[in-house]
């Protein structure tokens, strides 16, 4: 029982360093109204199995709060950006209740996420005082391109790697 407990924490870590690592260096295009933020590929991992959410909320908090000074959007990153993740896991997880097929659920997640992207179209707002729609705009473009791309990436990990088996043995 330990043991699983360690394995579980042990990935995630990775999840989440991976995430860090990742938008760390495509920091140029992750942040401000027009983004891709290759790290939300990792938001794939949940259609596989949510205990990798775990790892993928840690990777944004950590992301948020490092570049968060950097940025210029302070604790707005915090709140909205990591909100953002966890309302839109939360939303998946309950939609994941009727769709079983990993492939669905990848195409579930970009919808979702991209969707509530809003929640960071509402923070460049108050943050940088850009307008609402025009970022919103922007944002679910960059979130569903790096999304839908994400979906064969992830589908080529789970063949060479067991992404379920994985985080369950």
């Amino acid at each position: 029982m330990q043991n699983k407990k360690t394995k579980l924490i042990v990935i995630n870590a990775i999840v989440a360093a991976l995430y860090v690592v990742v938008t760390s260096l495509t920091a140029f295009m992750s942040f401000g109204n027009i983004q891709f933020r290759i790290a939300e590929m990792l938001n794939h991992l949940f259609a596989f199995d949510r205990k990798y959410g775990i790892g993928v909320v840690a990777g944004v908090l950590l992301v948020n709060s490092v570049f968060m000074s950097a940025s210029g959007l302070g604790w707005y990153d915090l709140v909205f950006g990591l909100g953002h993740s966890i309302v839109s896991f939360a939303i998946s997880a309950l939609i994941f209740k009727s769709v079983k097929d990993v492939k669905t659920r990848m195409f579930v997640l970009a919808g979702v996420f991209s969707v509530m992207i809003f929640l960071v179209a509402i923070e460049l707002n108050l943050a940088l005082e850009l307008p609402f729609w025009l970022s919103y705009g922007e944002t679910f473009f960059g979130e569903i391109v790096v999304l839908l791309a994400g979906i064969p990436l992830m589908t080529a990990l789970n063949k060479a790697i067991d992404l379920k088996k994985l985080i369950n043995d």
